[in-house]
């Protein structure tokens, strides 16, 4: 335990690093914007599309991984769920809720620190997790929000979710990567060089952008956030072990990412979503801002306890 907290603590440093960049106004809320714009279409994606660009489809895909990871987040997102409509607080912040229940910070921080702390053999699990999180979830809270409104399910929904995912650069990295091995013909010096160079600036930048933009988070609804966080970091790391362990039994590498994955804190773009259709933003903020914080502890405990450490 002591070992793997060791070897996360730099990358807390770092988004500490950013958090106090961020409140003492030397990297304004502008500035963290710009950051992880350019983390998320540059930096991010060109770390993706050079691993992806050096496997395959078929090397990477488990689908015992995929129903494991997708049963115990569903699970966990049923519960909150459950619990948002016994609330009454309407489909809509229901939908935000389940979401924080479940969505971590896979892309900005899960990519990045996994890579560092379990080597590139990671990637594939981490990748099938994020694909997952991108198609499956992200696309259900659009999906349910809007319905909620219109008060019923149309064509024009399902072509807003589809564009989304095609203007999700992660995913179009993923899948050029992937089509790019498909080839067999490893990538040229000169831009396996780039995206080497380029994707090097991935880890501590999306680490200080987290940092960053966690400064203009707010801590309102405490309780209820305090609730999310709890759901993120126990409940679904404690699910998805369900699945990996018992119930799609899968080898002990790939269900310690698969669990660790899960452990990870609020990501940033359910805030997002949640700020662009005006449901429930300070709540989101708030329970980012605090399963970040706890997962500095709570992180090193799972992957010690999945990892047997």
């Amino acid at each position: 335990m002591l070992a793997i907290f060791l070897k996360t603590l730099p990358f807390f440093a770092i988004i500490a690093l950013g958090y106090g960049a961020g409140r003492s106004r030397f990297f304004t809320e502008e500035a963290a914007a710009y950051l992880t714009k350019f983390i998320f279409y540059f930096a991010l994606s060109a770390m993706i599309f050079r691993f992806s660009a050096n496997l395959s489809l078929a090397e990477i895909w488990d689908s015992q991984l995929v129903l494991a990871y997708l049963l115990g987040s569903l699970a966990v997102y049923l519960l909150a769920t459950a619990v948002g409509l016994a609330r009454r607080i309407g489909l809509e912040q229901t939908a935000v809720e389940a979401q924080c229940a479940v969505i971590g910070n896979t892309g900005f921080l899960g990519v990045p620190m996994f890579v560092v702390l379990f080597g590139e053999a990671a990637i594939g699990p981490v990748m099938l997790v994020l694909a997952v999180d991108l198609i499956v979830f992200s696309s259900l809270i659009v999906i349910l929000i809007t319905g909620a409104r219109d008060g019923r399910m149309s064509l024009a929904v399902l072509g807003t979710v589809g564009l989304g995912l095609l203007k999700n650069p992660m995913i179009v990295s993923m899948v050029l990567g992937l089509g790019w091995a498909a080839l067999g013909t490893p990538l040229p010096v000169p831009v396996n060089e780039f995206v080497v160079i380029l994707g090097g600036a991935a880890t501590p930048g999306a680490l200080f952008a987290i940092g960053a933009s966690l400064a203009s988070k707010s801590a309102e609804r405490v309780s209820v956030a305090g609730y999310l966080s709890v759901c993120k970091l126990v409940l679904h790391p404690a699910a998805v072990a369900l699945a990996v362990i018992v119930l799609f039994p899968l080898d002990p590498f790939t269900a310690t990412i698969a669990v660790a994955a899960a452990a990870l804190p609020v990501a940033g773009n359910v805030y997002i979503l949640a700020q662009h259709y005006g449901v429930a933003p300070q709540r989101v903020s708030a329970a980012i801002l605090f399963s970040t914080a706890a997962s500095i502890v709570t992180l090193p405990y799972v992957i010690a306890w999945v990892s047997g450490a």
